[in-house]
């Protein structure tokens, strides 16, 4: 005898475990990049209203300086010529060139870097270009910014020895000339002179589209491993057998 009687059937554990699993998974990443786009827009709204407030002097006694980053200053004091450095591999309109970087001496005795502006590396890179500051006193216009600390970089990360360098770093200035530099920058505004040097400083992008755009993607993928798991342990095993087929004798 035979019977037609199916017996129920189960999900598989370890199938369902494995997308249950895997939800969790891409939702636990959709939801982190969900709070870091939240928090790139809220810091770009921070540094959009730090950009429109009106020049300040640059204050002492700062411990967190991440407060004044974009904010602009107002500082005084005589350029260092001699210790003047170029940050190479800088680009501007698509064209290769360097960001010329000198300290200036305050009248408090403090001494901070100032990002002068951006000049063309010219035709051939055996000769650096020559940026020379203005001499005497002078007032600097600018905006704080903070120099990214965690850079790769090939080898040691000794200072440089001469006035090209790959990065920008106060902590190694300091150690390569023996000044003791704030760990700020100061992106200047001023165009002394003509002195042909290029001043755009665009606020940088926090990266919220790129957080938008992995959020998406983790929770499709949540979407597709529910979705799958859903057809192949319910849709597909309640789809009807085929009907064998039949045998007829002679």
């Amino acid at each position: 005898m035979t019977s037609d009687a199916r017996p129920g059937r189960r999900p598989a554990w370890i199938p369902t475990l494995a997308a249950f699993a895997a939800v969790a998974l891409f939702v636990t990443a959709g939801d982190w990049q969900h709070r870091r786009m939240l928090e790139k827009e809220a810091l770009q709204e921070r540094m959009r209203q730090a950009a429109a407030l009106a020049p300040v002097a640059l204050p002492q006694g700062v411990t967190d300086w991440k407060a004044w980053r974009f904010r602009q200053v107002v500082v005084g004091g005589e350029y260092d010529a001699k210790r003047q450095i170029l940050i190479d591999n800088k680009v501007h309109e698509g064209r290769a060139g360097f960001d010329v970087v000198t300290p200036l001496a305050l009248g408090d005795g403090r001494v901070v870097l100032v990002d002068r502006g951006w000049i063309d590396a010219g035709p051939t890179r055996a000769v650096l270009p020559d940026a020379p500051p203005p001499r005497g006193p002078v007032t600097v216009r600018g905006r704080v910014d903070i120099p990214p600390a965690d850079y790769y970089e090939l080898g040691d990360r000794k200072a440089p020895g001469g006035p090209l360098w790959q990065h920008l770093d106060p902590a190694r200035f300091s150690e390569a000339t023996g000044i003791a530099v704030l760990p700020i920058v100061i992106e200047s505004f001023d165009a002394p002179d003509r002195d042909g040097l290029v001043r755009d400083w665009p606020v940088p992008s926090a990266g919220i589209e790129e957080h938008l755009s992995y959020m998406v993607q983790w929770y499709t993928f949540a979407a597709m491993a529910a979705g799958l798991w859903v057809w192949f342990t319910f849709v597909r095993r309640r789809a009807p057998a085929s009907e064998p087929r039949k045998e007829t004798g002679n």
